[in-house]
């Protein structure tokens, strides 16, 4: 990132919603990304600020001489350009698989500064002050899923019975809530996650009508000059109601066989994707393992790290890794295949990836999950919980986990 040419106060707290409904009003595209503070290895999401008016054509997007920032979504079902697969399922609301545009304005937060590339002026300054902000934002929608509880189970069992059959070793399963309404403010519902489940890559995105609600705890890919990096999480448990409790729940995380079992099979999965594009010799697994607190829940992330081949642009490292595969299984294709034929809904964006790309290349995606997925036009929403199945899971424990990952955003949802 060049240097900034204007640092400027933030205001105070309530400024940075503001400036998200003033752009709402302004912008047909807007992104605000958040780290929330998080200590993750490799760092977290800048905090940052984005917003344009024009969407970006694919060769814009794909250019490897683009000298400008592209901020954007690519949606899970990209996956079928990439490799002979489909998406028959029925979508909620139809969504763009490539969605990114070109911000013509952005910030970096750092503490309590804004970094600009571009003077800000005195009226940009007085119609954000005077932006209000709703004392109780609408953020209700009941939302149903879209399995039961006993369907759920047997689908597993299923999935169980594919893997005595050899055609997957791991399978992660996601089901969906859905919902409409007559107004919904996501705003208002970005803000609410954000406090109740602060995330290390928390994010709001505006697409004319439809929006990005994120509160994601896991990264897809970052890239730093040649140096590449993926995030894998599998492993996943809640947080203790005291210290003690704490203690013992990551510990049974950091134990768990059948945890430490899902997470390598994605790490070596990981591995084999960026083998593809890196320096022989330069992938290494920099953390096997590692156990994080988040807000809600304990997650083992593992962290593997390359070198990339000279020449090797955006376009290569996507057809060579997207979707996450900690979001499909192992092995990828033919459990795609599988994940297509017992799930039930469209993912759209739910389970592709947010991120940023920089003037000079490098970038920083995280995995939609945790997330809700709307548009205002058909007045709908989404969103999407899943989980790893291996041969020794425990549908009810799988169903649990899926629960407390829903947590979060039943609770804006609920209005309360």
């Amino acid at each position: 990132m060049s240097r900034p040419s204007f640092i400027y106060p933030i205001p105070d707290k309530s400024w940075i919603e503001k400036l998200c409904r003033w752009a709402d009003l302004h912008f047909d595209f807007f992104a605000f990304s958040n780290g929330n503070g998080h200590s993750y290895p490799e760092e977290p999401f800048a905090t940052r600020f984005f917003a344009g008016n024009k969407q970006l054509a694919e060769n814009e997007l794909w250019s490897e001489h683009a000298d400008f920032a592209r901020v954007g979504i690519i949606g899970y079902d990209f996956k079928n350009r990439l490799e002979k697969l489909q998406s028959v399922n029925p979508a909620f609301f139809e969504l763009p698989e490539l969605c990114f545009f070109l911000p013509t304005l952005s910030m970096d937060f750092h503490q309590n500064e804004i970094h600009s590339a571009h003077e800000l002026d005195r009226l940009f300054w007085d119609e954000i002050e005077h932006m209000e902000i709703p004392r109780t934002p609408n953020t209700r929608c009941h939302v149903s899923p879209q399995l039961t509880r006993e369907s759920y189970l047997q689908t597993v069992k299923t999935i169980q019975d594919h893997i005595v059959e050899g055609n997957t070793y791991e399978c992660n399963f996601c089901q969906a809530y859905s919902g409409s309404f007559e107004a919904w403010d996501p705003i208002g519902a970005y803000f609410k996650l954000n406090s109740l489940s602060a995330m290390p890559f928390s994010a709001l995105f505006k697409a004319k009508s439809q929006w990005l609600v994120s509160a994601s705890p896991e990264r897809y890919l970052k890239r730093t000059g040649s140096r590449i990096i993926a995030q894998p999480i599998k492993g996943t448990i809640k947080r203790g109601r005291s210290e003690t409790e704490d203690r013992r729940n990551k510990g049974i995380l950091a134990s768990s066989e059948k945890e430490q079992a899902e997470n390598l099979m994605i790490t070596d999965l990981m591995r084999n994707d960026l083998s593809k594009i890196s320096v022989t010799g330069t992938v290494q697994v920099r953390e096997l393992f590692g156990i994080y607190p988040l807000p809600r829940v304990f997650q083992m992330i593992s962290t593997i790290v390359s070198e990339l081949k000279e020449e090797i642009g955006f376009s290569d490292i996507i057809h060579a890794s997207f979707p996450m595969g900690s979001m499909t299984g192992a092995p990828k294709i033919r459990t795609m295949e599988i994940i297509d034929e017992l799930e039930s809904f469209k993912r759209g964006w739910f389970s592709g990836a947010f991120g940023v790309i920089e003037k000079n290349g490098d970038f920083d995606f995280s995995v939609i999950i945790r997330s809700i997925i709307a548009d205002l036009e058909v007045k709908k929403l989404y969103f999407g919980v899943g989980s790893a199945v291996t041969y020794d899971a425990d549908p009810e424990q799988e169903y649990e986990e899926c629960g407390l990952k829903a947590q979060a955003i039943l609770e804006v949802l609920s209005g309360k």
